[in-house]
């Protein structure tokens, strides 16, 4: 396996003790004595773990270690470590923490972008599924807002409100852009005029 892969695979294993040390702080501030350096040591390994996302690419990119599996693993890492964050930051009874609709909203949107792709690529084997401006840019204000609420800032909610609003947004353009590639497959299945 390669450096790549076993930082990645760390990335993983990171994600339990994230959900670990936010519950435990959620804890201790519902029983009103809350116990900072819990909160402190969730900011922590969310930083190790977003930081080893870079590493880890570098890494594969600089020494020519690109793997299938690494292919599989970086996004899952990825979207489980943001995802995690998210509801645990909902259900966890921080002081200042997350809407119930922001974390339905969002894996509502990845559930359907990643059923989508998947009969998309049952469709067309080559079928190649690239990320959006407005995807990458929704993923970066939800990782805004994770931070803005693990560091515990006040007047959260408008950025949690932008980052769901794009995140709706980006969902539907996945959604648009995929029954356009769904009609084009179908309209060159049946011969039918002005397919791609």
């Amino acid at each position: 396996m390669t450096l790549p892969n076993r930082i990645t695979l760390i990335r993983i294993l990171l994600i339990p003790v994230f959900v670990l040390f936010a519950v435990y702080y959620g804890k201790s501030v519902s029983d009103g004595a809350p116990e900072e350096w819990l909160r402190w040591a969730v900011v922590l390994v969310f930083l190790i773990a977003s930081a080893s996302d870079g590493l880890d690419g570098w890494l594969a990119r600089k020494f020519g270690q690109r793997t299938r599996l690494g292919a599989i693993l970086d996004p899952l890492a990825d979207k489980g470590l943001l995802i995690t964050a998210i509801i645990t930051l909902s259900v966890s009874k921080w002081t200042i923490g997350f809407p119930l609709w922001f974390p339905v909203l969002v894996i509502a949107r990845d559930a359907v972008i990643v059923s989508g792709c998947l009969v998309l690529k049952y469709l067309d084997d080559h079928l190649d599924v690239r990320p959006t401006w407005t995807g990458k840019l929704a993923t970066a204000l939800q990782m805004a807002a994770v931070a803005w609420v693990m560091l515990q800032i006040p007047w959260h909610l408008p950025v949690v409100v932008a980052a769901g609003a794009l995140t709706l947004v980006s969902g539907g353009e996945y959604v648009a852009r995929g029954v356009s590639l769904f009609r084009a497959h179908d309209s060159a299945r049946h011969g039918k005029p002005g397919a791609t």
